[in-house]
């Protein structure tokens, strides 16, 4: 067994008291101002991370649209006709 798969089995095997312990070390270690700003950060990241996924979708779906765009605008007209 390798140590990724162990992971989850760990995170999975914590009750109450050993979040609030974890909790109360990384309020320690980091200090009451720190934890906001790294949250903020941590939000800004995965707001970022949305966003390249919605541009990526828009990407995709672009050649699609520009394809039929492209059909409809070379649709003859009666105006034009030699």
């Amino acid at each position: 067994m390798t140590y990724l798969s162990t992971i989850p089995l760990f995170l999975g095997n914590l009750r109450g008291w050993e979040w609030l312990i974890i909790l109360l070390i990384i309020l320690l270690l980091f200090g009451g101002k720190k934890i906001p700003e790294l949250m903020r950060g941590v939000g800004k990241g995965i707001q970022s991370f949305k966003k390249g996924i919605e541009e990526a979708k828009e990407e995709i779906n672009k050649p699609e649209d520009s394809l039929n765009k492209a059909s409809t605008d070379n649709t003859p007209s009666g105006k034009d006709r030699s």
